[in-house]
């Protein structure tokens, strides 16, 4: 087994090694990401199963038994971000695929369905749009707002479906009816350290942590940098830059109040006109406020407009708070946490109930169908960056979880 997953990891990454200084980009909806894709259905005729694509470019591979019976699913996204890692996403599908071959290796004889699922399209790297493969099986995307959404060189999310080969036109039809599947289930690395911080083999996810997205614009009045007296100026820059640690603060303070965790990031600055000898008139920052208690994120966000608030009445300038983003938390099938625990240790491996801190397509499928998440361990928690990695022996534990999740569904045990 160590040898196949070896062997595919590489091909599902397109490359003869996995140690690439620049990582790997295969944003979505374009010839990279197709390659893999293809990558991924001769994987899966290698392993005698049924392959086809949908209207959001989303690739199937099935092991079909019965075309009346359903079929539990699993699986995940080969897209990264831009010179991101080999594993994020790509050990998800590697390890369905996986689960496949430990399975037909057994001689084993399913009653139901078995469909592994590439997502088209999971990161929001070229878009600032995630998971829209998985959006579209689950009959949550939003069609019409997302078609003129540009990437940086202006192409639309319509041009690029087209481009990518399919219609936009019919991409709705990529929806799955709720009878079609019965359940799901992706694989994912940690992107963090709790699986090696508790000594943990496999995380067994509880929760995911959708954000609330916030833009605050200051806006103050651009100057000449030279000639204005420090007690005339309208800085939105200056006045605003304590608005970074009040947010770092704030979200340690609740975290030492509440016992979920919550984290919160300003992440983006934008500066106008950003020139060397001008006051900056106008200073637009993005904030991620993530938690799986989603009273904490509103907490977080209160406090946040509170003080802008005062911050406008101090400095006098005018302060906007925008929330772009308010997600609900999407928790996970109890009943499958618990057969998924179950099946670790009766592997002999260690589960750890945790909550995810980063969206994945599982949380998309969760609206429609009982779902579980696995987490296996990552180097260092380090993820979207080229020393992504994930080791084989973790890989091999993830599929044999799933391949005696994907048993005991379809089969045995049942």
């Amino acid at each position: 087994m160590h040898h196949w997953l070896k062997t595919n990891l590489l091909k599902l990454n397109l490359v003869d090694e996995m140690d690439y200084e620049e990582g790997f980009s295969r944003l979505s909806y374009t010839e990279e990401e197709k390659q893999s894709h293809q990558a991924f259905q001769s994987i899966a005729q290698e392993l005698g199963l049924e392959v086809s694509s949908d209207q959001a470019g989303n690739q199937w591979a099935s092991w079909v038994v019965d075309e009346s019976a359903p079929s539990v699913a699993a699986g995940s996204h080969v897209d990264t971000v831009k010179n991101g890692g080999g594993y994020d996403g790509t050990a998800g599908v590697l390890t369905a695929l996986a689960a496949i071959k430990l399975l037909k290796d057994q001689d084993f004889k399913p009653e139901k369905n078995i469909s592994i699922i590439c997502f088209a399209s999971e990161e929001s790297a070229r878009f600032g749009v995630s998971t829209i493969g998985s959006k579209a099986i689950s009959g949550l995307l939003e069609k019409e707002e997302l078609a003129s959404v540009k990437d940086a060189d202006g192409i639309t999310i319509k041009q690029a479906v087209e481009g990518f080969g399919l219609s936009w036109e019919n991409i709705e039809q990529a929806e799955s009816p709720e009878h079609a599947l019965e359940s799901f289930l992706e694989l994912h690395i940690e992107q963090g350290t709790q699986i090696e911080d508790n000594q943990a083999d496999i995380g067994i996810v509880r929760g995911v942590a959708c954000p609330i997205r916030l833009q605050v614009k200051a806006t103050g009045m651009a100057n000449h940098t030279g000639t204005t007296p420090m007690m005339n100026r309208s800085d939105a820059f200056a006045a605003i830059a304590p608005l970074v640690t009040f947010v770092e603060e704030q979200a340690n303070l609740i975290n030492n109040e509440q016992g979920t965790p919550l984290v919160a990031t300003v992440s983006t600055v934008q500066l106008e006109p950003n020139v060397m000898n001008v006051i900056p008139g106008e200073v637009t920052l993005g904030i991620d406020i993530r938690s799986v208690d989603d009273s904490l994120k509103k907490e977080l966000a209160d406090r946040i407009i509170a003080y802008c608030k005062k911050t406008e009445e101090k400095r006098q300038i005018c302060i906007h708070v925008h929330t772009l983003v308010d997600n609900p938390s999407v928790f996970l099938n109890p009943k499958v946490q618990e057969k998924l625990t179950h099946i670790s240790e009766k592997l002999g491996y260690i589960p750890l109930s945790m909550d995810s801190g980063a969206g994945h397509d599982v949380m998309n499928m969760a609206e429609k169908w009982p779902t579980g998440l696995l987490f296996i361990p990552c180097d260092r928690g380090i993820s979207h960056h080229p020393e992504e990695f994930a080791s084989i022996r973790d890989l091999a534990k993830g599929s044999h979880v799933m391949a005696e999740y994907l048993k005991e569904e379809t089969g045995e045990g049942r």
